[in-house]
């Protein structure tokens, strides 16, 4: 015990020493954001603006082949698949992540998946000079992949490499990114800029230019610390590396931290899918991700968006300036997921995560009643517009950015790619089915269909209130600590005293018939 006190006393002393964001930490951090992140958040909105030119093209090229117009329905058909073929192709990207981050390692994994972006991005950019609309439906499915693995690598790449005092705010950096990238594909796409007949082409192209940035740079860059010594077993790279990213060379207590990570999974090794979703130990961990997943994509963000123009219509904004009104939507979210990292980690996840999800549940609510009333209630159109401000604030500060954050923080080393790609899973599957359900409820329910989101708002803060812990400023260890206790399940503690010693396969073996009897 008097161990363990100095070596607590040792690391509080040194506390204020090991969470400085250095200069290599910052461009790590920007050049995987930038190079990543971004063109997800791109390619989500880069079809809206110049859809009426693309469908042209769509017709015309069909006329050129057989010389008859294109029959509307399977016009309908074909711009579906464009938009739907992204998330789809980014569910097929998340189930990618777990053999490529354990393989390639979380850096290697992202140069990869530039090959996805730049591959895309030559497709679209050539479409229309090859006469052909099919390379840009195949070409959303590869951006899909790109963006699906590109959405877990990056938060899971600088969660693993952050201090713990700014592993919240440089874990929001990745949806910081996200939303430039969907404000960036905007402001391009506007009819004066490449929102037009003859620059569509090149707006579409363009995702290419961050991936090649990327590719140059990040190789430069250190991989992973925690990757090199839990799961390459390499100390002295694991060092170097970490040295890189504090900027100083005493790291021994990260290492060491390092190490008890690692002793206290020897016994499992490094979990799959199924492994994971049959592991008591990690049940409410599972859980939790998997309903914050789906609270982020089933709390009415699509809808918002899909009902944001025609609400601004009917408050009287003229239906040539309703894209101007877009891009001030699109830089409200990122001014306040801006603001997300500044003070995720003096307010914690947990508040962030409610008042998040509080603010888009009294939205939605307010809203339903808002658009029932505005056609007999003249004010009511304004108010529409306040409940979609604030939505999207609410959005912006927790519900978007932080169950990636928690993902990182509620697992360690060998369970965290699997759960990467569980989370992932979840939340491409769960973009694609509202992206098919949504226009059939408004169809059905009309503004009644944000009730349904309200609930759903409702049902994941009841969760996220009993259940989530708050992650700020512990360690990987301390927190699985925390939900070993949910799940009744114990953690030896004297794998702290061990960890010092390269051979103790007694206590491993000892460990291993008392977690088995507790399982």
């Amino acid at each position: 015990m008097k161990l363990k006190g100095e070596k607590q006393e040792s690391s509080d002393c040194n506390e204020d020493s090991k969470g400085k964001m250095t200069l290599v930490l910052g461009l790590v951090a920007l050049i995987s954001a930038f190079g990543s992140s971004f063109q997800y958040g791109y390619n989500v909105s880069v079809i809206n603006s110049p859809a009426p030119y693309m469908q042209d093209f769509y017709n015309r090229t069909y006329f050129n082949r057989s010389g008859v117009p294109m029959d509307s329905g399977f016009q309908t058909l074909l711009w579906s698949l464009t938009v739907s073929m992204y998330p789809l192709g980014g569910l097929f990207g998340s189930l990618m992540v777990w053999p490529l981050v354990n393989n390639c390692g979380r850096k290697g994994t992202l140069l990869i998946n530039n090959l996805f972006s730049i591959t895309a991005a030559i497709l679209m950019g050539t479409s229309e000079l090859a006469k052909t609309f099919e390379v840009i439906i195949l070409a959303r499915v590869i951006m899909g992949i790109y963006a699906g693995l590109a959405s877990n690598v990056v938060p899971m790449f600088l969660g693993e490499i952050s201090p713990k005092n700014l592993r919240g705010a440089i874990g929001v950096v990745p949806q910081l990114f996200i939303t430039l990238g969907i404000l960036v594909a905007q402001i391009f796409g506007l009819n004066s800029i490449l929102g037009n007949a003859e620059g569509w082409p090149v707006l579409l192209g363009l995702t290419g230019i961050p991936s090649l940035i990327q590719l140059l740079i990040l190789p430069f860059f250190p991989e992973s610390p925690r990757y090199l010594l839990i799961q390459k077993g390499d100390e002295e790279q694991a060092r170097q590396a970490l040295q890189k990213l504090r900027g100083w060379d005493d790291v021994d207590d990260e290492i060491e931290e390092m190490r008890q990570e690692d002793q206290s999974e020897k016994e499992e090794g490094q979990f799959s899918v199924l492994s994971l979703c049959t592991f008591r130990g990690l049940r409410w961990q599972l859980i939790s991700i998997i309903v914050m997943m789906m609270g982020q994509q089933l709390s009415g963000v699509n809808g918002v968006f899909y009902y944001a123009d025609r609400i601004f219509q009917s408050a009287g904004v003229d239906n040539n300036n309703v894209q101007y009104v877009t891009v001030s939507i699109g830089a409200i979210n990122v001014v306040m997921t801006l603001l997300a990292v500044f003070i995720v980690e003096s307010l914690g996840r947990r508040i962030l995560l409610l008042a998040g999800f509080g603010l888009c549940c009294v939205s939605c609510a307010v809203l339903t009643l808002a658009l029932n009333l505005q056609t007999t209630v003249s004010w009511m159109s304004y108010l529409s517009i306040v409940c979609v401000i604030v939505y999207i604030i609410g959005h912006a500060i927790g519900a978007s950015p932080i169950p990636f954050v928690m993902i990182t923080e509620m697992f360690l080393q060998s369970s965290r790619p699997a759960a990467f790609m569980v989370g992932g899973s979840v939340h491409w599957l769960c973009n694609f089915t509202v992206g098919l359900v949504f226009l059939y409820m408004e169809a059905g329910l009309g503004p009644y269909s944000f009730l349904i989101f309200c609930a759903i708002c409702l049902a994941t803060i009841v969760y996220i209130f009993f259940i989530v812990p708050e992650t700020k400023n512990k360690t990987f260890m301390e927190i699985n600590r925390i939900m070993a206790k949910r799940n009744k399940v114990e953690i030896q503690e004297d794998k702290e005293e061990l960890k010092g010693f390269h051979s103790v396969p007694g206590g491993q073996r000892e460990h291993k018939d008392s977690s088995s009897v507790e399982l």
